[in-house]
């Protein structure tokens, strides 16, 4: 047999800070083949990730150290390399799609300037070539119009653009092996199925390898060769995909097969308050052109919607990236600005200033979407969780403020202590929670909650989605989940709205959209997020804002 492209043998990762130390990855070791694709799969904390950036050196050191382990890539030793050996390597030989692309693409350069970077550093592309090579890629990502994206922002994309660009980064030197750290939580089923359709081709057609860290089981089933289950640090059950999927060995690998959302979303009273309501929404975004940037159209992010949600009631907002949905929340919220009538708890705030509109901020609350960007990285969880309080609730003592902050991290599945750590001590998933427990906090009446659960693996997923309906129950909450897991959707909302386009194409209760949708683009998300067996269709891009 001949050698595996990657050995990593007894690896242990060590992060310590002070006289704190914290073992994170314990005696790992695995092998991929060239053409293969292994998948680490866990929840989050396992150490999967930390494993990932190992291989790369991407820790943050010498925080972190390897007390045991070697991490043999095509015969060398990476752990053992000089620095700039190791710069040959990364991105060239081997490439990374990161979790979270808002955080891991330059705000400041445009997309062609950032693939280009790639191009420029590792194969010398002048501009015209890399110009050309990089209209290529966002088109094999599925990218529509790739030559106006090229001068885009990572913040004029949606999550799933970015994300996609990502990949196109990653695959610009046709890597040997490519690592991705769950490269499809940001996109919805019908990109997520583009996506994992490129990367088998691409795999078939350069023998590239592939480590696949991902929370999403079904993705695994589908994709990898060889699965390895890691928790706390560990792995504790290996082997080929289809025997352990179909034989778990582990008391752990057999919870994760089994966790998933379950349950209906509790029924909701027709005749209950009306938290918000709005009509004719619109939000337009100029395109600007010429020396005097002058509009010549609008992007129709958002148009003419209307939306009715009442107390006790979960709305859910589906379509893929580029749709509109996540702006909709954002004007609803009055965060963004738009056309239209807004009432909330009775009041119109379509036109109100952010001095009267502050009061009612503690009653309307949102999750974003990208937990790392939403938390400040120079303040404890604590005080992150805590400084709603201190805004919206000043009859509160010290005291009381920390017994709501603890009580909100336990409710969220997090350790009360874990208010005294920060932000970047922890995983994606459990960021996620973090941004959750910041919302519950302040006890609101509406809570839009964009992607929540993307970031989480399966058995959180489940958690979570269990602590919203409960919440709900115990305090009449009105909810807008916004999301692309059409699962936790029907596992949680009453009502269902669908947009494309910024239109909205279809809306009803949730069963009878979930048990005879009417529109053919409803059709096609939920036979590519339920039906295994049906062809997922092609995602057709959408808009630049979601």
């Amino acid at each position: 047999m001949s050698a595996p492209l990657l050995s990593v043998e007894n690896l242990s990762v060590r992060f310590a800070q002070g006289e704190q130390v914290l073992d994170a990855v314990k005696g790992v070791s695995f092998e991929i083949e060239k053409g293969k694709t292994l998948a680490i799969v866990g929840e989050s904390g396992s150490g999967k990730s930390v494993t990932a950036l190992s291989i790369l050196k991407l820790l943050p050191y010498p925080a972190a150290s390897h007390p045991t382990g070697k991490i043999v890539f095509d015969g060398q030793d990476l752990l053992g390399i000089s620095e700039k050996k190791l710069r040959g390597v990364r991105g060239n030989t081997i490439s990374m799609i990161f979790q979270e692309p808002m955080t891991s693409l330059n705000p400041l350069h445009t997309v062609e300037q950032q693939i280009g970077e790639v191009l420029s550093l590792h194969r010398g592309m002048g501009h015209s070539a890399a110009r050309a090579r990089a209209v290529e890629l966002l088109g094999l990502v599925g990218i529509d119009n790739p030559e106006q994206r090229l001068k885009a922002f990572p913040h004029q994309l949606s999550g799933g653009q970015r994300q996609r660009v990502m990949i196109a980064m990653a695959l610009a030197n046709e890597p040997d092996l490519l690592i991705a750290d769950e490269p499809t939580t940001a996109l919805d089923v019908t990109v997520q199925a583009q996506i994992l359709t490129l990367l088998k081709d691409l795999q078939a057609r350069l023998g590239m390898a592939l480590l696949f860290i991902t929370h999403d089981l079904g993705i695994v089933r589908s994709l990898a060769d060889y699965t390895c289950v890691m928790t706390k640090g560990e792995i504790v059950e290996r082997g080929p995909t289809a025997e352990l999927f179909a034989h778990p060995q582990h008391e752990y690998t057999r919870h994760l097969l089994a966790a998933e959302p379950k349950g209906s979303a509790p029924p909701s009273d027709p005749s209950a308050e009306t938290i918000i309501e709005a009509e004719n929404l619109r939000v337009w975004f100029p395109i600007r052109r010429g020396l005097l940037r002058r509009a010549v159209g609008h992007i129709k992010a958002v148009d003419d919607v209307a939306v009715k949600v009442r107390k006790g009631q979960t709305l859910g907002i589906v379509g893929e990236s580029g749709s509109g949905k996540t702006t909709l929340g954002l004007a609803l919220l009055r965060l963004v600005g738009s056309e239209g009538r807004i009432v909330f708890l009775g009041r119109d705030i379509e036109k109100l200033s952010g001095k009267d509109l502050r009061p009612l901020r503690g009653d309307m609350q949102i999750v974003f979407q990208d937990p790392y960007g939403s938390l400040s990285p120079r303040m404890s969880v604590g005080d992150i969780i805590e400084e709603g309080l201190k805004v919206h609730a000043h009859n509160l003592t010290p005291a009381e403020r920390e017994a709501r902050v603890a009580r909100a991290l336990e409710e969220v599945g997090l350790d009360p202590e874990a208010r005294h750590r920060y932000p970047h001590e922890f995983s994606g998933g459990q960021r996620q929670r973090i941004a959750i427990a910041r919302t519950l906090v302040l006890e609101p009446r509406l809570i839009i909650l964009d992607e929540p659960t993307s970031a989480l693996d399966m058995s959180v997923q489940a958690r979570v989605v269990d602590l919203l309906r409960d919440v709900q129950q115990r305090r009449g909450l009105a909810y807008i989940f916004i999301s692309h897991d059409l699962r936790v959707i029907r596992a949680l909302a009453n009502d269902v709205m669908v947009m494309r386009n910024g239109k909205v194409v279809e809306s009803g209760p949730a069963d009878a959209i979930f048990a005879n949708p009417q529109n053919d683009y409803t059709r096609a998300l939920l036979s590519a997020a339920f039906d295994a067996s049906v062809e997922r269709p092609v995602a057709s891009g959408g808009a630049v804002i979601d």
